[in-house]
């Protein structure tokens, strides 16, 4: 699976069986035995990672304060979409109306409804919030880990506390976060065409 991974996180859902097992260096036999078709197999990795989210969230509704166990979430749910770069294709593509998919994400669904009813409830999180700004969040978040990837592994961390104060999760800024430099910033947003500059006759940013 983890071959298969690594593929889906390169070229998407276009990726085959026979292809995965070339990567994988083992028989196609030995592929379509565990997975007889590929919709087969990105169920499977969907539910893996619905595992894990649910481990998430059985893990932040410990904790006794309920904007803290909403931040907990957040963060680590936040954390777990930087490192995977399969798994918004997989999101995307995977049966979610067929068991046992279906009962696990109405369960998470119920886990992130609790978490956010709760922090709301307290007064610990603005009061207009809902479940949907979680998914938003993590889609957002999701999206600048995988432009800076492969230049700030840990950027998305500085943007996801800037939305966290948005919310009222966030009271400070964590230590060690910075903002992407020049560089960094050219190498992860191409710059514009020569036509498109500032007045000055220099390109400008976005």
């Amino acid at each position: 699976m983890r071959t298969a991974e690594r593929l889906i996180a390169r070229r998407g859902s276009a990726v085959t069986l026979n292809e995965i097992a070339r990567e994988a260096g083992v028989g196609v036999g030995t592929v379509y035995r565990r997975f007889p078709d590929p919709q087969a197999l990105i169920d499977a990795l969907f539910t893996e990672r619905f595992t894990t989210f649910l481990h998430l969230a059985a893990v932040a509704e410990e904790q006794a304060e309920p904007g803290r166990a909403l931040r907990q979430y957040m963060m680590d749910a936040a954390q777990w979409r930087a490192e995977d770069r399969a798994l918004e294709t997989i999101l995307a593509n995977a049966g979610t109306d067929a068991e046992p998919i279906a009962r696990m994400r109405d369960d998470l669904g119920r886990r992130v409804d609790g978490l956010v009813r709760e922090a709301v409830a307290a007064g610990k999180v603005r009061e207009d919030f809902a479940a949907a700004d979680v998914y938003a969040f993590l889609y957002m978040i999701g999206a600048v880990a995988d432009r800076t990837q492969d230049i700030d592994p840990a950027a998305w961390r500085r943007y996801a506390e800037v939305l966290l104060l948005g919310f009222g999760l966030q009271q400070a800024p964590a230590a060690h976060t910075s903002a992407l430099s020049d560089d960094q910033i050219r190498r992860t947003w191409p710059g514009p065409t020569a036509q498109q500059t500032d007045g000055t006759g220099r390109a400008g940013r976005p």
